[in-house]
């Protein structure tokens, strides 16, 4: 393996700001003019390569953020059931009481006249990102014909009346 020259490292560290080749290049002081190019040439350059997995393996572990992590999150939304939040009556449960999965699905709440009102995550948007992962959507985004039909979803802590799946 190969050091990388002192602008190929920062061509790395500038590619994992946002996954751009094109734009790490010129972040990374190539040329914009040919920035496409040399993006496309400096990740195909093996050390380059490993420099970039290396690097977002050593993010990984330092964040504890993994694939793993953000589908869960992801899931969590998609199946996210506001019923969770209320008592046998329809009374919204004081927040201290709200299941943990639930609540991390709550985008907003406010306190008004009309009571309180709560605004969770976009379900819709959540349960698209988790269809694309599970390769349900083709590159042109119509359906696929062989795609998964089932997401397994094992929510941790959860010891809620919140519904998961439905």
């Amino acid at each position: 393996m190969q050091t990388l020259t002192p602008k190929q490292a920062r061509f790395v560290q500038e590619y994992l700001i946002d996954l751009n080749a094109t734009q790490a290049a010129i972040r990374a002081g190539y040329s914009s003019k040919a920035a496409n190019r040399e993006g496309a040439r400096l990740l195909a350059n093996v050390d380059i390569e490993s420099a970039v997995q290396n690097a977002m393996a050593a993010r990984a572990t330092r964040t504890l953020v993994s694939q793993d992590l953000i589908i869960r999150e992801l899931a969590r939304i998609a199946f996210s059931d506001i019923r969770g939040l209320l008592d046998d009556e329809g009374k919204m449960l004081p927040v201290s009481e709200w299941p943990a999965d639930l609540a991390a699905c709550v985008s907003s709440l406010k306190d008004g006249d009309a009571g309180r009102e709560v605004k969770m995550w976009d379900k819709m948007s959540a349960l698209e990102k988790l269809m694309k992962h599970m390769g349900m959507f083709e590159t042109d985004n119509t359906q696929a014909s062989a795609a998964p039909s089932k997401i397994n979803v094992t929510f941790v802590n959860s010891g809620s009346r919140a519904r998961q799946g439905e």
